[in-house]
């Protein structure tokens, strides 16, 4: 089963966070796809990812960029996984159909938009039921995670 993580955003924007999390899992030789809720979407995250620390380099790419196999980190709008990621980030309520694929599934939701936060719970009582490992995590004020209860 998929161990599926749901990371509340609270103190810190998607785009640093996002940053984050995807900096941990290349540290650990992962691959990860992102699924965002739209192309433009996915093209702003791309932006911002190649920005987000001047000090660092976070390799990823999209459609727009191509090469999907060569990408440790691969950005779509589409429930797809072109790179052969471990990895899935899920972003802007979106969900995968191929949960399974996937050794950890992150769902990055914020919690100042009740939507995401109902989707949040949504999810989180689906991937229960069908008997994955669910964890809670919520930032700190220092905008690392502490995992909840």
């Amino acid at each position: 089963m998929t161990e599926v993580g749901f990371y509340h955003l609270t103190t810190r924007a998607l785009d640093w966070a996002l940053a984050k999390l995807l900096d941990r899992a290349l540290s650990l030789g992962k691959r990860a796809v992102v699924v965002a809720g739209s192309t433009e979407r996915v093209e702003a995250l791309s932006a911002q990812l190649w920005t987000f620390d001047p000090n660092s380099f976070l390799p990823h790419g999209s459609a727009r960029d191509g090469e999907a196999a060569h990408q440790p980190v691969w950005l779509t709008a589409e429930d797809e996984n072109p790179n052969g990621a471990e990895f899935v980030m899920l972003v802007d309520g979106q969900e995968t159909a191929k949960l399974a694929a996937y050794e950890r599934c992150f769902e990055i939701f914020d919690g100042r938009d009740p939507d995401q936060v109902t989707r949040a719970r949504a999810h989180w009582t689906a991937y229960k039921a069908a008997g994955h490992e669910v964890t809670y995590w919520r930032q700190t004020e220092a905008g690392g995670w502490e995992k909840g209860a």
